[in-house]
Parts: structure tokens; C-alpha cells; sequence
């Protein structure tokens, strides 16, 4: 064959999909001829259709492969929206919540304000709580509780009785010209408002032979779960510690092990059992939710919440337990599979739930003696149902994404536009339970609970404070967002603290005297006792902080006004 020679090529009819799918329909064969030559070649018709439909798939799978890839990058945004991954870079905040900074190092305003401000002052004065963590300091501490320091580095500074607060507290309501701090400590109207009981709102009559919790639910009010000089507390509490127990079930849900305790007249109580002791910290590695839960922070923040006032938490007590005759004879089979001899001879249990119910963090008595809290029941849902409202200022629950309060330094601006926060009382609700976590340490306010009987026009439920007073060494002002945000505070509480701080008798002294008679006395640490006092002084400091900037706010609009005037005049 010459090199310059026409050359015919046939090729027979090619099998397979690849054809079939390229080729007209009836096409039977298709026939290739090429014909070459030394200085140029030709190609045919038949050679073009194949070309185009080769040059065709090609251009399908190019089409394809970046159609998938844009799907791809739009699915890794989204996943790094929601988990954080780091790609974005970025925290994305809904278009209604989007604001614009005047200053980008103060997106929380007063918040990070008060922040910096209260580290500087703190690392000036010797952290404590670096002693308490720190191995090259461990050895240098007394016998009082692991890693309490026994020496201060500092001198105290001068105590100041914040005079300037107590002259906003005692200054009579201007009801024609209200002045600039009124919207910052808020004196309510509470002279014609109705306060009826569940028992009025659901028309039921006490029944003579009703137990001391029954009369106690059905005497819950608008206002408060319970009056002032109500006897019906300490006798619930009496019940729950001496009263025999007729029936223990493992509570379901929930991230840790609750058990259910039933008396024989039909009564329950909630039993969270002691895990380690009271002296024991919250682990430096662990977040907020997954901390352990302290059967002692229960009690203690009943307590806390009855001195404050506030009086919205339900009765909780200490109690000793025999675990082998009090729990393991009563409980359920599926509890009683979980109970176990610790090889130090202690009986053991687990129970199941979502975090630290294995063998390795089981709950053993001493041998099987075990001490726990009792919280009395709420009235039962079938007979007043309770609304759960997500909190606004909830935290993110994330390793590392932040919450939009977090970022925002208008968050409460948003708020104060969303019901029930821009009217009645709930707002302000809110920030008693930002003063009262703070002074506990919990971080752990995702949720809070109202009697829908009542409306939004009702106090939130004070539950679950397990996860409070854990680090007495450390103050966690982002609790206090709410309050350094919105610039806010009842005109009571403000009184309360102030009364707490000046004496006669400290928070720390009132709490001690309240929880003398719990059966497990001492109920805290003494190192947590020392925060209260502490966490009081730095509240109040954080209002007089929120009182000067709006101060220099008036002025400033004064000012303002007045250069106005002068040149229209």
C-alpha cells in the first residue's frame, strides 16, 4: 500500500448502547471512509456525524460534572452555615436582625464594654481561679476544699454601698416627666393588679383530705408559685423527707439520670442523686451542656430564688438514701438491670439516658448510702398545661458557632419589638433570671416554662439549676447579657440587691441561715459562698454602668436640642 494511494476502510456495524443512543433511529451500519492522501485528507459525511456525536458526549459530560460541582459548593455552604465548618468565616445573621456597627470592636455595646472592663480589673487583681487550675500552685492550698486558695494576693478594695443606685430606688415615680433612668430601673404598678390562684381559675374547691403539695399547687397564683409567708412550703418539704417511698422510676428524657420517686399518697418528687462532692469544680474541658448536674445546686437555687423573691422555683430538699432498700426493692425492672457491686464494694447504678449513664459514670452509694435532692412536682399537665418558650438569649450549644445575641449589638432592640416582650412583664422577668443565673452560675437557660391558664401576662417557671455553682472562682458575665443589653432591671430586685450588699445581713449570711435545716447541711461550698457576695457587687456595678451611659445619652440629646433652639431662634 503506497503512501500516496487511496486506501478504503470498512468498518463493520458497531454494537453497544454508545451507538445506538448516537446514531439515527433505523440506522442499521454506518460506514467510514476515510481517504488519505500524502498532502491533505478528507473526511466524509459519515465521519462528521460520528465526530459530532463524540464532540457531543463530551460537551454532556462537562455539563454534567459542573452541574454537580455547583451543587456540591452549595451544599457545603449550607453545611457550614449550619456547623460551623469554617469556611464562610463568618457569622450570618438573619436580614431582620442584620444592623449596622459603629464600631466593629463593640458589637454588644455596654456588654463588651463591661466585659473587657471587669477582665482588666480581674487580671490586675490575681485570678483565683487560675490558682484553682494551675498544677504549679495546687500544692499552696488549705485544707478547706481542693484548690482553695488560702491566702489572698490582694487587698479588698473599700466597700462602696452604691448610694447613687440607692437614690434611684427610693426617688418617687414621675408620672408626667418620666426622668432618663426610669427606663433603665423600672418601678411597676402593682396596686390594682388581680392575682388570682389555679384553684379560682379552674373553679375547684380544696378538698379536706387533700396532701400538703396539692393544696400547695392549687394555691399557685398569676404572680408567683407561692405567697411570701406561705406555710404550705416547709410542710411539702417535710413531706418529701420523711414520708416512705412507695414506688422509684427512671424519669425519661433528659441528658442525665432523674429518677422519679412516688409516695403512697400519691404524690411524686424528683430525685437527682449526688454524683461527686460538693467541693468538686465543673471541669475546665467541659461546656456548659455537658457539665455534670449537682444534686446540691437544686436545693441551694430554691433556696436563692426564695430569699431573692422571686419565688419561682418549686421546693427542693436534700435527703440521705439507702440505696439497696429504698431504690433498688422499689424500682422498675429496667432500672434494676443497671445496679451493680463497684469493686471498692459499693452498690452502683446507671440507669439510661443521654450522657454519663454507663458503668464508668454510675451512681454509687458509700457503701449504699447516697444523698440526692427532692423537687416537688408542678401540678400535672392534664390539669393546668404549661407553655414552653424558647429564651431569647439561649446560647448556641455549639463547640464553636455563637448565638446572635452574641454578635449583635441591637439584640435587644429586636426583642423588645417580638410579644410578650414589648409589653407587660416578661421582659423584666427576664432579666431577674439573668441576676438570678449569674449569682448561680448557670449557663444552661435554653427554655423556660408559663401556665398557659394565666396568659403571657405570667411569671416564668424557675426548673433545672443542676448545672449552677460549679465554678465559684469564676464569674461568667455573658448570664448578665440580657440585663447589660437591654439596660434594665425591676426597681424590687435592684432593692434587693442593694439591701443584700449594704447589710445588715450579706446574701451569702441569708443563705446559709435559710439552708441551715436541710438535711444535708452544708448544702455548698464555702467558696461559693464567698461568689455571691461577690456576683452582687458586680451587678450592681454593671446598672450603674448602664444608668451613666444612658446619663451621657440624655446630655448629649440635650445638648442637641439646646444648639437646635439657639439656631432656629
Amino acid at each position: 500500500m503506497g503512501v500516496g494511494s487511496p486506501t478504503q476502510l470498512t468498518t463493520q456495524p458497531q454494537q453497544g448502547s454508545d451507538l445506538r443512543k448516537g446514531s439515527d433511529k433505523g440506522l442499521a451500519k454506518v460506514s467510514v471512509i476515510v481517504i488519505a492522501f500524502r498532502d491533505h485528507s478528507v473526511i466524509g459525511v459519515c465521519g462528521d456525524r460520528m465526530y459530532w456525536i463524540r464532540s457531543k458526549k463530551l460537551k454532556e459530560r462537562l455539563a454534567l460534572g459542573f452541574g454537580a460541582s455547583l451543587v456540591l459548593f452549595t451544599l457545603l455552604l449550607v453545611i457550614d452555615l449550619q456547623m460551623d465548618l469554617g469556611v464562610s468565616r463568618g457569622e450570618f445573621i438573619p436580614s431582620h436582625g442584620r444592623v449596622r456597627f459603629a464600631s466593629e470592636d463593640d458589637k454588644s455595646g455596654i456588654y463588651n464594654e463591661f466585659h473587657r472592663k471587669y477582665l482588666a480589673k480581674s487580671n490586675a487583681s490575681g485570678s483565683k481561679e487560675y490558682l484553682t487550675t494551675n498544677p504549679h500552685t495546687r500544692g499552696r492550698t488549705d485544707t478547706s476544699g481542693a484548690g482553695y486558695p488560702s491566702k489572698q494576693v490582694t487587698t479588698a478594695p473599700p466597700h462602696d454601698r452604691f448610694k447613687d443606685l440607692t437614690a434611684l430606688v427610693v426617688a418617687p415615680k414621675n408620672r408626667r416627666n418620666p426622668q432618663f433612668y426610669e427606663r433603665i430601673v423600672v418601678k411597676e404598678d402593682q396596686s390594682d393588679d388581680e392575682n388570682p390562684t389555679l384553684a379560682e381559675m379552674l373553679d375547684l374547691r380544696v378538698s379536706p383530705n387533700a396532701t400538703n403539695l396539692e393544696r400547695f399547687q392549687l394555691s399557685i397564683t398569676k404572680n408567683e408559685l407561692y405567697a411570701k409567708s406561705d406555710k404550705l412550703v416547709d410542710a411539702v418539704i417535710q413531706d418529701m423527707v420523711s414520708m416512705p417511698i412507695k414506688h422509684v422510676v427512671q424519669k425519661e428524657g433528659g441528658t442525665q439520670i432523674k429518677l422519679i420517686i412516688e409516695y403512697p399518697n400519691d404524690i411524686h418528687a424528683l430525685f437527682k442523686p449526688m454524683r461527686f462532692p460538693r467541693e468538686q469544680q465543673t471541669l475546665p474541658n467541659h461546656f456548659y451542656f455537658t457539665d455534670y448536674e449537682r444534686h446540691n445546686a437544686e436545693i441551694a437555687a430554691f433556696h436563692l430564688d426564695r430569699i431573692m423573691g422571686f419565688r419561682r422555683a418549686m421546693p427542693v430538699t436534700g435527703r440521705i438514701l439507702n440505696i439497696t432498700t429504698e431504690i433498688e426493692r422499689l424500682c422498675d425492672d429496667n432500672l434494676l438491670k443497671t445496679f451493680f457491686i463497684s469493686p471498692a464494694g459499693n452498690k452502683c447504678f446507671h440507669g439510661k439516658c443521654s450522657y454519663y449513664c454507663d458503668t464508668s459514670h454510675a451512681i454509687c452509694g458509700s457503701p449504699d448510702t447516697l444523698e440526692g435532692s427532692f423537687a416537688a412536682f408542678l401540678p400535672t399537665q392534664a390539669d393546668t398545661q404549661r407553655k414552653v418558650w424558647r429564651h431569647p438569649w439561649r446560647r448556641s450549644y455549639h463547640k464553636r458557632r455563637k448565638a446572635q445575641w452574641e454578635t449583635d449589638r441591637d439584640y435587644c432592640t429586636m426583642v423588645r419589638d417580638i410579644p410578650p416582650y414589648d409589653e407587660d412583664r416578661r421582659l423584666l422577668d427576664l432579666m431577674d433570671m439573668s441576676v438570678f443565673d449569674f449569682l448561680t452560675g448557670n449557663m444552661d437557660r435554653h427554655h423556660y416554662e408559663t401556665f398557659k391558664i394565666f396568659g403571657n401576662d405570667t411569671f416564668p417557671i424557675h426548673l433545672d439549676h443542676g448545672r449552677g455553682f460549679g465554678r465559684p472562682f469564676h464569674d461568667e458575665l455573658s448570664i448578665l447579657a440580657p440585663l447589660l443589653q437591654c439596660c434594665l432591671i425591676r426597681s424590687t430586685t435592684l432593692e434587693t440587691l442593694l439591701l443584700f450588699h449594704n447589710g445588715p445581713k450579706s446574701l451569702s449570711e441569708t443563705l446559709r441561715d435559710s439552708m441551715a435545716n436541710d438535711p444535708i447541711v452544708p448544702v455548698l461550698w464555702e467558696p461559693h459562698m464567698v461568689a455571691l457576695d461577690r456576683r452582687v457587687a458586680i451587678i450592681l456595678q454593671a446598672i450603674r454602668d448602664c444608668v451613666k451611659k444612658a446619663s451621657e445619652e440624655e446630655d448629649f440629646d440635650a445638648a442637641g436640642q439646646n444648639h437646635l433652639d439657639q439656631s432656629f431662634s
